[in-house]
């Protein structure tokens, strides 16, 4: 059955209200170079919140009607809105939280693809240019904070979780609101939802009022995993590296609830840095917690990241089950050996400058069939590079899965391959195949998981 739609012409709400003519005219340019298509896509998305949908082909081919123009007006600027989802709005007034949202991409859309421009000598291979221009889109987009004290958690997990985990990502979250914690996900549903939820009563309860909701997202991802309705800071990242730097950069700690291959990508990102040299002695607390239920999967990730990294790697996480209390005390009891430490080093508290990362995590990554089987899968690198590559294996992975160009990909060219050392190979294999039988693919009620990849025997 068709969904129903509605037009509407809608003002800014937030952010973003007055558009340069070089602005407008990117944003119109429906060709390659162009910010039409891009900006359409994150719209819709958007418009979408609270929707759980992981497949952000289906959602684009769905509303194929839709459409979005920028109307210039005497005092600013509006959108006319084109056969757009009629659950974004209540009487014919759209949500104010999607009204702010909606701006929000239009500001992180035209401001990630006109601040490079205006950096001086800025290199797109450099590291520390990479990394100011993460620093200067989460600057514009207001999520860096100067007199506020360490806060933030991050919270990653699966979208596709059981009733049962969801509800103890939002008993984590209570625990976490309860200590005046906040929380940043990817925005969307399942473990990225529920620690936000639970995170509303502890603040209620405590009678916290300026407590934050940070979704930060990507593009390629936006349309699987659109805004979930709690989310009151939204952030598009230019692409998944930056997104990811970005968590570990304004974070002051991380919780990881059980996932698929996008939390396993995530996990490999965040472990590959840690185990950098220069970052041996910067603390940052990480937690790995679900339910009693879900001991044997900490036990399989734990037994893969010692397998493929070493035991170096598994110290610089706690695994806490069932314990909710627990969890967040052990978060803010390392949040605070964090905001020790940046005092004496005299680092700043909103962003993590100190931290080393190195430019194999920071460049995009292109998941296609040929950088997917020419993955340095070997033993011959140092251990955080080999973190860094089954990061993009992961990558690879998330993007067949979920990402519209990925799945186009897939249907034209079949899955992708993986090869390496069996050493590292054997080890994600078995993995893999656990995410599959444990139904962490695809959300639950959609059509049966076909593998968007494949393990082939030999090395790239």
């Amino acid at each position: 059955m068709q969904e129903p739609t509605t037009n509407a012409l809608v003002s800014p709400e937030g952010s973003l209200e007055i558009l340069s003519n070089y602005e407008v005219s990117r944003l119109k340019d429906r060709s390659e170079g162009g910010l039409y298509r891009l900006f359409r896509q994150c719209a819709l998305a958007v418009l979408n919140t609270g929707v759980e949908t992981d497949d952000c082909k289906t959602l684009m081919e769905s509303h194929a009607d839709f459409d979005v123009r920028l109307v210039p007006q005497p005092r600013g600027l509006k959108l006319e809105l084109v056969n757009a989802p009629a659950h974004a709005f209540v009487d014919g007034e759209m949500l104010r939280a999607i009204r702010e949202h909606l701006f929000s991409v239009l500001r992180d859309i035209i401001y990630s693809n006109t601040i490079p421009q205006s950096l001086s000598g800025f290199r797109r291979d450099n590291s520390e240019d990479l990394t100011n221009l993460v620093f200067h889109i989460l600057r514009n987009a207001g999520v860096l904070e100067a007199g506020r004290q360490p806060d933030l958690v991050v919270c990653w997990g699966g979208h596709s979780i059981s009733h049962a985990e969801y509800q103890y990502s939002k008993e984590i979250g209570h625990q976490l609101g309860l200590r005046g914690l906040s929380i940043i996900t990817g925005c969307g549903p399942g473990a990225m939802k529920g620690p936000m939820k639970g995170a509303t009563i502890g603040h209620a309860k405590q009678r916290v009022k300026n407590g934050r909701y940070i979704g930060m997202t990507e593009p390629g991802i936006i349309g699987a995993e659109a805004p979930n309705p709690i989310v009151n800071e939204l952030v598009i990242m230019p692409d998944i590296e930056k997104r990811l730097e970005a968590f570990i950069r304004c974070g002051h700690g991380v919780i990881v609830f059980p996932g698929g291959v996008g939390t396993a990508e995530e996990i490999l990102y965040l472990l590959g840095i840690l185990l950098h040299p220069d970052n041996a002695d910067l603390p940052f607390p990480v937690v790995f917690t679900g339910t009693r239920e879900n001991s044997e999967y900490f036990e399989m990730i734990d037994k893969f990241i010692r397998t493929a990294l070493g035991d170096a790697a598994a110290s610089k996480y706690e695994i806490i089950i069932d314990d909710p209390a627990r969890v967040a005390q052990a978060m803010k009891k390392g949040i605070k050996e964090v905001e020790t430490f940046r005092r004496a080093m005299q680092d700043a508290y909103y962003f993590n400058w100190m931290l080393k990362i190195d430019a194999v995590f920071q460049l995009p990554f292109e998941p296609d069939h040929d950088n997917m089987r020419a993955l340095e899968l070997h033993r011959d690198q140092p251990v955080h590079l080999i973190a860094a590559n089954l990061r993009k294996a992961f990558s690879g992975i998330v993007a067949g899965n979920v990402k519209e160009s990925g799945i186009r990909r897939i249907q034209e060219k079949g899955p992708f391959e993986i090869a390496g050392d069996p050493s590292l190979i054997k080890p994600l294999e078995a993995m893999l195949e656990q995410f599959v039988a444990q139904n962490r693919m695809k959300l639950p009620g959609s059509t049966a998981y076909s593998p968007c990849y494949r393990i082939v025997s030999g090395t790239a």
